[in-house]
C-alpha cells in the first residue's frame, strides 16, 4: 500500500482524487500546498508525491529537485500548463510522469504505475551510472599509483602493478583502496 502525498496549488476540491486513490489501495497522507512540498516529504515520507498545480513555479521545481537529489521517489505531476520547456523542467527536476489537462480519477491508478516503474528504472540506471563512475574513478587512482610507484622506486609498469596487488592482498583491501592510500601518503610527503 503505497503512501502517497497529495500536494494542491488549484481551488479544485480533491475528495473525489483521495477516494480514488483509497479505492487503488493507496494510504493518502494529509494534503499540502506547493509551499509546503519540501517539509511534507521530509515529516511524512511518502512513497509517492502527487502534485496538482495549474503551472509549476520555480520555487516547486526547485523543492522537487532537492527531494530528487536527496530523498528520491516517483513524483506525478498533473498540471494545466503544456509548455514543452516546462515539462522538460519538470523531469529534470525528478518528475516521473507529467499528464496535462486534467487528473480523471479512474486513471490515476494506471498514472501512478507508469510512474513508479519508470521511477525503478531511473533509480537502477543512476546506481549502474555511479557504480561505473566508481569503477572508472577507482582505475583512474591505479594507475596514478602504479606511475608513483614507477617514478619513485623506478619499477617497471608490471612491477608496480604487482607490488599494488601484494599490498592488496596482504592487507585485505580492494586494489583501489591501497592505490588511493598510496596517492594519500604522496601527497602528505610531497
Amino acid at each position: 500500500m503505497p503512501r502517497v502525498l497529495l500536494v494542491n496549488d488549484t481551488d479544485k476540491p480533491i475528495a473525489e482524487l483521495r477516494q480514488a486513490l483509497a479505492d487503488a489501495g493507496c494510504e493518502v497522507l494529509e494534503p499540502v500546498a506547493t509551499a509546503g512540498l519540501l517539509r511534507a516529504v521530509q515529516e511524512q515520507q511518502p512513497d509517492v508525491v502527487i502534485l496538482d498545480v495549474e503551472s509549476p513555479s520555480r520555487d516547486t521545481l526547485e523543492q522537487l529537485a532537492i527531494v530528487d537529489r536527496h530523498a528520491p521517489r516517483p513524483v506525478v505531476m498533473f498540471s494545466a500548463d503544456g509548455d514543452e520547456r516546462l515539462i522538460r523542467e519538470a523531469l529534470g527536476a525528478g518528475v516521473a510522469a507529467y499528464v496535462v489537462d486534467g487528473l480523471a480519477p479512474g486513471r490515476l491508478a494506471p498514472i501512478l504505475r507508469v510512474a513508479m516503474a519508470r521511477f525503478e528504472q531511473q533509480a537502477h540506471v543512476r546506481q549502474r551510472v555511479d557504480e561505473l563512475e566508481q569503477r572508472l574513478q577507482d582505475r583512474k587512482d591505479i594507475e596514478r599509483a602504479k606511475g608513483l610507484l614507477m617514478d619513485r622506486r623506478g619499477m617497471a609498469e608490471a612491477e608496480a602493478y604487482a607490488a599494488l596487488r601484494q599490498q592488496a592482498m596482504k592487507q585485505g583491501l580492494k586494489l583501489a583502496d591501497v592505490a588511493r592510500r598510496i596517492l594519500a601518503m604522496a601527497d602528505l610527503l610531497g
